[in-house]
């Protein structure tokens, strides 16, 4: 239980600030699933786009991100609304949904080609600075804002030591799946196979793995790196799991 006198208990749970364990498959159980997964549509999968910030922060992101990262977005917002609501009863009657949608909105902001020249920081880090300071000048309240950044900032710190915020590793699990195919029975296939309907990859697997490998060249110090310089970029790129779908849209 936090003590911070920067938040309030409501404001903790309600941004997802809750500790949890950073190790994936700690928070599952060491199991493919706490719950079996149910059938979502892309259409049973509430947007919160009557939030002005979120409304806002999509809007920005459609202009900056290329399409295949910003439909790579979507999906991370779709799978974690249904590892949240069906993995997480407790946390899904608590975390706000524009907060989770910020999340995977600006999470890799810091992967555009101008970004990743603009600063020495990981993309990770520029990105949880730059989503700080949009959602702060947009309105967002602090614990929200902070939460949003922290998590970005996180999203790829996986590891079995530690804790991270609820909201870090939820997006943790959200972008390894659509990613790298981790955890794959924890989304239903129903449910894949719409979200990559309505969000198609267009060759993401190459594109990010593309990605971060042009990162590690201008950055050899990038956080990325902690992942594997050859293992993350080919783990990436030979995603099984999403191979059936990676040539949709193009």
């Amino acid at each position: 239980m936090s003590s911070t006198p920067a938040a309030s208990t409501e404001d903790i749970a309600k941004h997802g600030w809750n500790a949890v364990p950073v190790d994936g498959n700690a928070i599952l159980n060491g199991r493919p699933y706490i719950h079996k997964p149910s059938p979502l549509t892309v259409k049973d999968i509430p947007f919160p786009s009557d939030d002005s910030v979120v409304a806002q922060v999509q809007e920005y992101a459609k202009k900056h991100l290329i399409e295949q990262t910003y439909n790579h977005s979507m999906r991370v917002y779709h799978w974690g609304y249904s590892i949240l609501k069906d993995q997480f009863p407790d946390e899904f009657g608590k975390l706000s949904p524009s907060t989770w949608a910020l999340t995977c909105l600006l999470h890799d902001i810091g992967t555009t080609h101008k970004n990743l020249r603009a600063t020495l920081l990981s993309f990770e880090f520029y990105g949880g600075i730059l989503a700080l300071n949009l959602t702060k000048e947009l309105g967002a309240p602090q614990a929200q804002a902070e939460a949003v950044a922290e998590a970005i900032i996180r999203h790829q710190d996986l590891g079995t030591v530690g804790t991270i915020t609820f909201l870090g590793q939820l997006i943790q699990l959200a972008t390894i799946y659509d990613n790298m195919g981790i955890n794959p029975e924890i989304i239903d296939p129903a449910t894949r196979d719409d979200v990559n309907r309505a969000y198609p990859r267009k060759g993401w697997s190459g594109c990010f793995s593309k990605t971060i490998r042009e990162e590690n060249g201008l950055k050899p110090w990038a956080h990325t790196t902690h992942l594997g310089e050859e293992d993350f970029p080919e783990g990436v790129r030979n995603n099984e799991l999403m191979k059936p779908y990676d040539g949709w849209g193009l």
